[in-house]
């Protein structure tokens, strides 16, 4: 295998005593291999050549050399298939496309979305005004992505991403101007000297060393948040913590412009996350930014998504950086005494008034840590938390901790004068340790609720099959053809655009095949098991669009061309209505009896404060901004509510109510209850009364009759069920599932009463 640089073929040295540069070396003489690299590679029998960014080859130079080279075969690859230039052209010898729609569309990139001001005029302000509008909205989206990456990686276990923001400049004298606004002081107060790096071809010397080094290294550089650039990031600079891209003056290449853009695509955890803002690319262009949609996009897809920045309430990212707290649940604080912080700095525990802070030594505080590492170990044995107090299992956990304290244990300091050190945790006595181990079960078993962890198996094999149908429906069908203009309008000035939609690389033989090719992108279909039922159904909406097009094959071929991913969408929904699925029955079978809480994250708007849960809300809307405090019964000291009607009432609720013994709001991943394929269902609460414990979902009332609130309560319901399977085994309490409408939530109710009117039980039909 040889890999080189187009360029390094390109260069001829023809001049005798030449200077040895390493671009002219592929074609001067080898010694050793008796002609030059170039020769012995274009005389190979079986030189097979691979282009990476093929469209850099196209220029005259390249193609020459490549076809020099005598290739038996040439695999172009690129994101961007067509020339460079002032009038580029479409390849026309692609055998795969995979364009942006598609890649949006499962998932594989990140949304992109134009930011911009809500009601803003940009003709309004001067041109100067207007680029630091735009840096200053690019540096408050970038803050607020930043809080929430950090949100996100705490609460699933993630690594920590760090954003950077990518601003486009027109030439190096506007880098550098650009530069010296955002390092001075009164750009948001000097925060960001020394954390830009400007890259273009003007740099020379270590200062071009240096920002091509932090450019390299900017996934993992603390240091660097802003790059600002001209001309030196196209090809082979790949990067997945691109957020922010804020592009000041248009772009003369539309090949440079789609390269720019895609450096913020990738995805950093290697899938959509579901979380808007980690899935999301943000393009600050408060003006002309209909220029950038065009450039980036396929003619088969469009950004729509607009996100709006600034103190408005509707704003969807705030003009000031939210702040993040993180807390351990109540049992943390208590056995290790380490206290929730925000920002960096540490809180005092509100733990409901009755509860004082705990004074923890060192010492203790570290074997308490090591218990709860020893009692997450230990919970896979046991049916759950009250199996904590058996001896034989107590006995087991001090040897853990113990010899989790000697691995933990650094080498003995054997400085002069540090004979006297404070022990190390592995010299901690038997006694301490049993002490503490005793304290932390004890106290788990008192503020932990037993939720088990349950996986759902099939008994046997399930398989599936579609089964024959008719279409219903047909008369709605009624797409009309999309005029050229439309579809060129999203690639400006490219006069052969629409040969990316109607040329021979993407025509069909027959015209079923364009909404065949789109079914079989579902997971759930067998092309070669259904194959004679996708064409029996495409043909069905075949005929239906040429009866309603008059027969014209023109008008036919452009709709299903353009429609064609709503076409394969309306039979795909049909067949999931006739599917035939191996009757089976399903088994729950209990992989841990109870699980450690894990540490929480929540994040506040600017200015927001840890408020009492009971404190009056002036303004409904807010609220999913705030975070809470001033629990009794909670397992964690705060927690956020998205309702006020419905989730942060019912607190209150269980707070007041005396047969409630503690809840929580469940932390992301604590449950497995899968109500779809591969989507999982999250209760809004767990509670644990007296004589019961209790899935509950407070819901909006108009929107207890929903297709998916009622799936997620069979789902849970059927949870329930293997839960108190487990539960009847080994003494436990019964599981009930709740589905609340908001409007019964009201002080001065009672869990017993909602019980007895909204426990879910399954309809029958």
């Amino acid at each position: 295998m040889n890999i080189f640089n187009i360029s390094k073929i390109n260069a001829r040295d023809n001049k005798k005593g030449a200077a040895k540069s390493s671009v002219a070396r592929v074609r001067r003489y080898q010694e050793y291999l008796g002609e030059s690299y170039f020769d012995y590679l274009a005389g190979l029998p079986d030189l097979v050549v691979l282009m990476d960014e093929a469209h850099r080859y196209y220029a005259s130079a390249g193609a020459k050399a490549i076809n020099d080279l005598q290739p038996v075969l040439g695999i172009e690859l690129t994101a961007t298939p067509k020339t460079v230039g002032a009038n580029p052209r479409q390849f026309a010898n692609i055998v795969y496309h995979y364009p942006l729609s598609r890649a949006l569309q499962d998932g594989y990139v990140k949304i992109p979305a134009v930011a911009t001001r809500k009601d803003f005029r940009a003709d309004s302000v001067s041109a100067e005004r207007l680029e630091e509008i735009k840096l200053e909205d690019g540096i408050h989206h970038h803050e607020f992505v930043k809080v929430e990456l950090e949100n996100y990686a705490r609460s699933f276990n993630q690594p920590v991403v760090k954003p950077f923001m990518l601003v486009v400049a027109q030439d190096t004298a506007h880098a550098s101007a650009l530069k010296a606004v955002i390092e001075s002081d009164g750009f948001f107060q000097g925060h960001y000297k020394g954390r830009v790096i400007e890259v273009h071809s003007n740099l020379s010397g270590d200062e071009s060393d240096e920002a091509m080094q932090r450019l390299l290294a900017v996934e993992h550089d603390e240091k660097t948040e802003v790059v600002i650039h001209v001309n030196k990031l196209k090809e082979g600079w790949d990067v997945t913590n691109l957020y922010t891209i804020v592009p000041l003056r248009a772009s003369a290449s539309e090949i440079l412009t789609e390269q720019t853009i895609g450096r913020g695509l990738r995805l950093p955890f290697g899938k959509r996350t579901g979380v808007e803002a980690v899935d999301r690319l943000c393009i600050i262009a408060h003006d002309r930014f209909q220029d950038i949609v065009d450039r980036a996009n396929d003619p088969e897809s469009i950004i729509k998504k607009t996100v709006y920045i600034g103190a408005t309430e509707d704003a969807n990212v705030p003009d000031k950086q939210p702040h993040l707290l993180n807390t351990g649940s109540v049992l943390d604080i208590l056995c290790t005494g380490r206290q929730p912080e925000q920002d960096g700095k540490t809180l005092a525990a509100d733990l409901g008034g009755d509860t004082p802070a705990p004074t923890i030594t060192a010492e203790k505080s570290r074997l308490a840590e090591l218990t709860l590492r020893a009692v997450q170990q230990e919970a896979s044995r046991l049916p759950g938390s009250k199996a904590l107090s058996d001896e034989a299992v107590q006995q087991r956990l001090v040897a853990t901790v113990k010899r989790l304290a000697e691995e933990a244990a650094p080498p003995q300091a054997s400085l002069p004068g540090m004979e006297a050190a404070t022990p190390t945790l592995s010299a901690s006595p038997d006694a301490l340790v049993a002490e503490v181990v005793r304290h932390v079960t004890e106290r788990l078993i008192e503020l932990t609720i037993d939720v088990p962890q349950i996986t759902i198996l099939p008994t046997r094999e399930v398989n599936y099959r579609f089964q024959e149908f008719a279409l219903a429906g047909l008369e709605k069908i009624n797409f009309q053809p999309v005029s050229q203009e439309l579809l060129l309008q999203h690639l400006e000035d490219n006069k052969q655009a629409r040969i990316q939609w109607e040329g021979s690389d993407n025509q069909e033989a027959r015209p079923e095949d364009y909404i065949v090719r789109q079914l079989i992108d579902q997971d759930a279909i067998d092309y070669d098991e259904h194959a004679d039922l996708l064409y029996a159904l495409a043909g069905q909406l075949v005929a239906r669009l040429r009866e309603h097009l008059g027969g014209d094959e023109a008008k036919l071929e452009n709709v299903l061309i353009y429609w064609q991913r709503q076409l394969a969408d309306f039979i795909w929904t049909q067949m999931q209505q006739h599917v035939w699925i191996t009757p089976t029955d399903y088994v729950g079978k209990v992989t841990q009896g109870f699980d450690v809480l894990k540490p929480a994250s929540f994040t506040l708007a600017a200015g927001e404060h840890p408020r009492d849960f009971r404190a009056p809300i002036a303004d409904k809307r807010l609220v999913r901004q705030m975070v809470f405090k001033g629990f009794k019964k909670c397992c964690y000291p705060y927690q956020k509510f998205q309702s006020v009607d419905g989730e942060w009432r019912f607190a209150q609720l269980l707070e007041d109510d005396p047969d409630v013994i503690k809840w929580m709001k469940p932390a992301p991943g604590q449950f497995r209850i899968e109500y779809r394929n591969g989507h999982n269902y999250e209760p809004d609460f767990v509670v644990e009364t007296a004589n019961a414990c209790l899935l509950v979902e407070p819901k909006r009332a108009d929107q207890m009759d929903q297709d998916e609130v009622q799936t997620k309560a069979r789902a849970a319901l059927r949870w329930c069920g293997h839960a108190n399977a487990h539960a009847a085994a080994h003494g436990g309490k019964r599981w009930h599932y709740l589905l609340v409408p908001d409007t019964a939530i009201q002080l001065g109710r009672s869990m017993r009463a909602l019980c007895t009117e909204f426990t879910f039980t399954e309809k029958l039909s």
